[in-house]
């Protein structure tokens, strides 16, 4: 592994999940729970969509700063749709990594852009404060039950046999 791949193969410490927000149907008020099965479709009770957005993260020090944008304190995850709030890892570093989460592995996949209801549910600006901050999507690899507190860790990078870094 080159050094370049062993940097961006590295992480400080595991992350933690804060919470786990189920959406029973499409526009529905999202509920909090602290114990959840994922399926290879997504989490058991929310209406999420199969494939790579089965499952929707966002990290929680970023709700300080959509706040922050829109002179607010931090906002509310229940607002923003997402279904597990996660801390201390740095999820944009995880791009195409997977994540153990209890007994569950996701796979990060893309971007969670805004859509136009943040707006309405943040105020005027919600939108623009959402991006580059609105998490991110992923796939299931492995189902299993998550708990909230739950450690979150990135599982070992593959070796790209292809490369030439």
């Amino acid at each position: 592994m080159s050094e370049l791949h062993a940097l961006i193969a590295g992480y400080a410490q595991p992350g933690r999940v804060e919470a786990i927000l189920l959406r029973p149907e499409r526009l529905a008020v999202p509920v909090s729970v602290t114990c959840a099965d994922i399926t290879e479709d997504g989490i058991v009770g929310d209406h999420g969509r199969p494939g790579k957005r089965a499952v929707t993260l966002i990290q929680a020090e970023h709700l300080p700063v959509i706040g922050a944008m829109l002179d607010q304190q931090a906002i509310d995850a229940l607002v923003l749709r997402r279904n597990l709030v996660i801390s201390g890892l740095n999820l944009n570093a995880l791009k195409g990594r997977q994540l153990q989460i209890g007994q569950a592995v996701l796979e990060i996949t893309v971007i969670c852009a805004p859509c136009s209801r943040m707006e309405a549910a943040l105020g005027p600006g919600g939108y623009s404060a959402m991006r580059g901050h609105g998490g991110w999507c992923a796939n299931v690899v492995k189902p299993g039950e998550i708990k909230q507190c739950d450690t979150v860790t990135p599982l070992a990078v593959k070796p790209n046999l292809n490369s030439h870094a």
